[in-house]
């Protein structure tokens, strides 16, 4: 039966994670294996949508989710130029409301840390560090992953959960293309007292501009402000998540952006403000090859132009569990887990690319709400992972 299945995680994300916590809880025997040498996530703000909210309250208890995430009490889309609030989103207990579970904001290390706990709580043993996957082998009987560390381990199956660079996925599918979106974000964590109160209303907002967007919201119950700005580049050769930001550099790029928008480019520290290039793959046409299968970015590598990218990975992770639950072996629970999931991941993986264009080439002074086209807009808030059928 599944339930004797022992389950190799290969990347310890919160992908990986929410995966291992999900499939502890079902009663499966869970390895995590990490390439890092010490287990954790760097400062960024995330977007939990009502989604992948229902995950986490499922998961974690809705007492811990409301303790590490910021439910904004409103928002609004403003134009970059003159701040003139263009679209009104109201927040607060709306989408609870509409959805049954709310739409909120955390800081990535909040929510990566808040996993790790449960996992280890479950399974003190569970976590392997500093082990960077480098190939498998399946038998018959299993399927073994080696490490460069010189270490193996063998389950019954493989989820390769490491990210947009995935070596499990390469493994499976070969060398593939990697692309340069023509995207540049920076991002920065802003303490709030270092910002005039004008500036901190509403909760979260975001400025329309010219082939140049900005993004604001509070984290960690308002002691922070978490920012992306985004831009076009010709080139980029880094794709990294913490290569450092200079401030110059992002003031003369978004010069003509609202005084809100300025002064909290010059209130972020030197240290919390990086720069990041936005690359993506080809969409596979499937994920799961023998006992290994893929996850998250590794399965659908998001851009950050519908905020989806952490939600479409816990949406995975519970799903792939509930998969696992109802099957009979390992077969049927690949089988089903990307029946119920590749539709979804790769839809939601490419319309995300079309609306980084769309919002490119908008014009701000022509944008309202019938225009404006978002994650919400798209249905997509609708989703329960946790009663999906599977």
């Amino acid at each position: 039966m599944m339930r004797d299945a022992r389950v190799l995680i290969i990347g310890g994300g919160i992908g990986g994670l929410t995966a291992a916590l999900a499939l502890q809880q079902k009663g499966f025997s869970v390895a995590v294996y990490e390439a890092v040498q010490k287990l954790g996530e760097v400062g960024a703000g995330v977007t939990i949508t009502p989604n992948s909210c229902h995950a986490l309250n499922y998961l974690l208890g809705e007492d811990v989710v409301d303790s590490i995430c910021s439910v904004p009490a409103s928002g609004a889309i403003k134009h970059y130029l003159t701040g003139e609030t263009l679209i009104d989103t109201l927040r607060g207990d709306g989408p609870k409301r509409q959805y049954g579970a709310n739409y909120c904001q955390v800081h990535r290390a909040d929510l990566h840390d808040a996993l790790a706990e449960a996992v280890r709580a479950n399974d003190a043993d569970c976590l392997h560090v500093d082990h960077r996957f480098v190939n498998l082998a399946e038998t018959a009987s299993g399927i073994t992953a080696t490490f460069a560390n010189g270490a193996t381990a063998t389950g019954d199956v493989l989820i390769g959960c490491d990210g947009m660079r995935s070596a499990v996925r390469r493994q499976l599918w070969g060398e593939e293309e990697i692309r340069f979106t023509g995207f540049v974000a920076f991002r920065g964590l802003v303490p709030t007292d270092r910002l005039a109160p004008e500036f901190l209303e509403p909760d979260s907002a975001a400025f329309a501009g010219r082939g140049h967007t900005f993004t604001r919201y509070k984290v960690r119950h308002g002691e922070l402000y978490n920012f992306v700005a985004f831009t076009r580049r010709d080139k980029w050769a880094a794709e990294s998540w913490s290569e450092p930001g200079e401030r110059d550099e992002m003031l003369a790029e978004f010069h003509d952006f609202a005084p809100e928008v300025q002064a909290i480019m010059r209130a972020v520290p030197a240290d919390q403000l990086f720069k990041w290039g936005l690359f993506d793959r080809p969409p596979l046409k499937r994920w799961t090859q023998g006992r290994a299968t893929l996850l998250g970015d590794a399965a659908h590598p998001m851009t950050p132009f519908l905020a989806q990218g952490a939600a479409m990975a816990i949406e995975d992770g519970l799903v792939l569990a509930r998969a696992l639950e109802a099957a009979e072996d390992w077969r049927e629970a690949l089988q089903r887990y990307e029946a119920a999931r590749y539709e979804r991941g790769t839809f939601v993986m490419c319309e995300s690319h079309v609306n980084a264009e769309r919002i490119y080439k908008r014009d701000p002074d022509k944008l309202n709400r019938r225009t404006h086209r978002n994650a919400e807009s798209m249905g997509l808030y609708d989703y329960n992972p946790v009663t999906v059928q599977v």
